[in-house]
């Protein structure tokens, strides 16, 4: 068996700061490693559903150039209600709107 230097130099220093054998160090990582591996597979596979209802996936464009649109859409929609609220606001203070100046 081949075991890189420098990891197996860490092995024999936990070893040694915690009153092991290298021997029941390698051993306890092998164990540690199995049983990781059994419980990975043992456990039964969950879908994560992160937005939607994956039957309809081919309804909507997640294209880079439809997301774009989709924000500055969204962005524009934003600043119109934003002006809106600005005008009426000025308004019922009795302001005149800017002649753009």
């Amino acid at each position: 068996m081949r075991i890189d230097e420098a990891l197996l130099n860490e092995a024999k220093a936990f070893a040694a700061r915690n009153g092991r054998t290298l021997n029941s160090v390698m051993e306890d990582a092998l164990k540690q490693l199995l049983s990781r591996s059994d419980r990975a597979r043992e456990r039964a596979r969950t879908e994560l559903i992160t937005a939607g209802d994956p039957r309809d996936a081919g309804l909507v464009d997640w294209s880079p150039a439809a997301t774009t649109e989709f924000l500055l859409e969204d962005d524009f929609d934003h600043f119109v209600e934003v002006e809106r609220r600005a005008i009426a606001g000025r308004e019922r203070a009795g302001q005149r709107p800017s002649q753009g100046r």
